[in-house]
């Protein structure tokens, strides 16, 4: 098991209070895989540095987990299939130090 950080950049039209409920869906490729969600920090609907997909704004969250490669993989996968996903960005994070 590995800790990742994603960030995922959701439509505008997408109400604010729906995204956690929509990430929970997505979560379950992680717990499926025996892996934790540890921490999920939503920032809201922000401005993009450019136009994707015609959008000039997002809704953004950066959720910290734990898992397997092939999990954090297939969870990337599935946020790329998903419509109301804008943007994916998937990092390994570094193990912090105590």
């Amino acid at each position: 098991m590995r800790p990742y950080e994603i960030m995922i950049i959701f439509e505008p039209e997408l109400e604010e209070a729906k995204v956690p409920t929509t990430l929970d869906r997505f979560f379950k490729v992680i717990k499926t895989a025996k892996g934790t969600v540890d921490k999920t920090d939503i920032w809201g609907k922000r401005k993009l540095a450019y136009p994707i997909k015609k959008q000039s704004e997002g809704i953004y969250a950066v959720i910290n987990f734990t898992s397997t490669t092939e999990a954090a993989k297939e969870l990337d996968r599935v946020l790329n299939l998903s419509e109301t996903v804008l943007r994916t960005k998937l990092l390994r994070a570094e193990p912090v130090e105590a």
